[in-house]
C-alpha cells in the first residue's frame, strides 16, 4: 500500500510561495524576496527567500522545503513510537515576517505534509500547520479581524474546528518560563488524517490561502502608525520572547536540527535586530503594560 501522492501538496506549496512573495513585495514597495535555492545532503532540498531592509518589513523570509530521510529524529518518534524504523518525507511551507514598524504585529504561518513509510506496513500521513500573530501594541480591531478570518476558513468543514485549533495555538504559543502565550494566537494543527487526504488536503490549501486576507489588511492599517524611539526600543524587547520560544519549544525548529536540516533556513525565523534586559517592568499605565492583558487565552469572537 502507497501513501497518497505528495505531488499536489508540492504543487501547491510552491505557488502558495510564489503568491505570498507577490503580495509582500507589492505591499513593501521597495525591497525583494532574494532566493537561496539549497539541497540537504541527507536528502531534499529547498528554496529560501528572504526581503531585507524594505519600507514595512525589516524581514520577511518565506522557506519551501521537501525533505527525506531513512531514520527520524527523536524529536518526532517520541511521541509516535509507530514511526521508528520508516523513511520519511515532509514538504511545507514556512514564513515569519518582522515589521519594521512597532505597530504592526509579527507573523508566523506554516502549512506542511509528512508521510512515512516501511515495506509492509500501512503507510503514515497527516498534515499540520496554522498562523498566529504577535502584536507589540495590540489593537482590538486587528485581532478581532485575525480570528473572524480563522473561524470563517474553518467553519465549512465543521463549527467545532475553529475552537479547537484556535485553543491549541494558545497552548502550543505557550512560553512556560515566561507564563504567557506569544501572542494573540490565530490557529494551529497537527497530525491532521481524520477524513481521507482529499478533506485534509483542502483544509491545508484553506489555512495557507486564508493567511494573506488575515494579514494584509492590518499591514495597511498599521504600517505607517507614527513611533519613536521608545516603541522601536519595546519592539525590540519582545522580540526576544520570540527567539526564546523558538528556540526552546518550537517542534519545527527541533525537527529540523535535529534531522540534520539547513540551520540557516531552520533558524531564518530569528529577527534581525532584538534586544534583551534584566528585569524589564514597564512603566504601570502604559501602552506597554497594556500588552500583558493580550498574553493570555482569550475568546476573541
Amino acid at each position: 500500500m502507497t501513501p497518497p501522492s505528495s505531488l499536489p501538496v508540492e504543487s501547491f506549496l510552491q505557488d502558495l510561495q510564489d503568491r505570498i512573495c507577490t503580495a509582500i513585495e507589492t505591499v513593501d514597495g521597495t525591497a525583494r524576496f532574494a532566493e537561496d535555492r539549497w539541497q540537504r545532503s541527507e536528502g531534499g532540498g529547498g528554496r529560501t527567500r528572504v526581503l531585507r531592509d524594505g519600507a514595512v518589513f525589516e524581514q520577511a523570509g518565506i522557506g519551501f522545503s521537501r525533505v527525506h530521510g531513512s531514520t527520524l529524529p527523536p524529536s518526532a518518534s517520541a511521541h509516535r513510537p509507530e514511526l521508528a524504523g520508516r523513511s520519511w518525507t515532509a514538504t511545507g511551507v514556512s514564513l515569519v515576517f518582522h515589521p519594521r514598524n512597532p505597530h504592526l504585529p509579527t507573523t508566523h504561518m506554516n502549512v506542511r505534509y509528512f508521510e512515512a513509510t516501511a515495506e509492509g506496513r500501512v503507510p503514515v500521513w497527516w498534515f499540520g500547520g496554522g498562523f498566529d500573530l504577535t502584536p507589540f501594541y495590540p489593537v482590538d480591531e486587528d485581532v478581532h479581524h485575525w480570528h473572524r478570518v480563522a473561524r470563517d476558513l474553518c467553519a465549512p468543514y465543521g463549527e467545532d474546528l475553529y475552537p479547537r485549533w484556535k485553543r491549541w495555538c494558545d497552548e502550543y504559543f505557550f512560553i512556560r518560563h515566561r507564563n504567557e502565550t506569544r501572542g494573540v494566537g490565530g490557529l494551529f494543527f497537527d497530525d491532521l488524517s481524520e477524513g481521507g487526504f482529499d478533506r485534509c488536503f483542502a483544509l491545508m490549501q484553506a489555512v495557507g490561502n486564508g493567511f494573506l486576507d488575515a494579514y494584509l489588511p492590518i499591514v495597511a492599517r498599521r504600517k505607517d502608525t507614527p513611533y519613536g524611539e521608545r516603541e522601536r526600543e519595546f519592539q525590540l524587547y519582545r522580540r526576544g520572547r520570540y527567539v526564546e520560544f523558538n528556540l526552546v519549544y518550537d517542534r519545527g525548529t527541533l525537527f529540523g536540527l535535529q534531522s540534520g536540516g539547513r540551520a540557516e533556513s531552520i533558524l531564518m525565523s530569528l529577527p534581525p535586530r532584538v534586544r534583551f534586559e534584566y528585569g524589564y517592568q514597564p512603566a504601570p499605565d502604559s501602552a506597554e503594560a497594556r500588552l500583558a492583558d493580550y498574553l493570555r487565552p482569550r475568546d476573541w469572537l
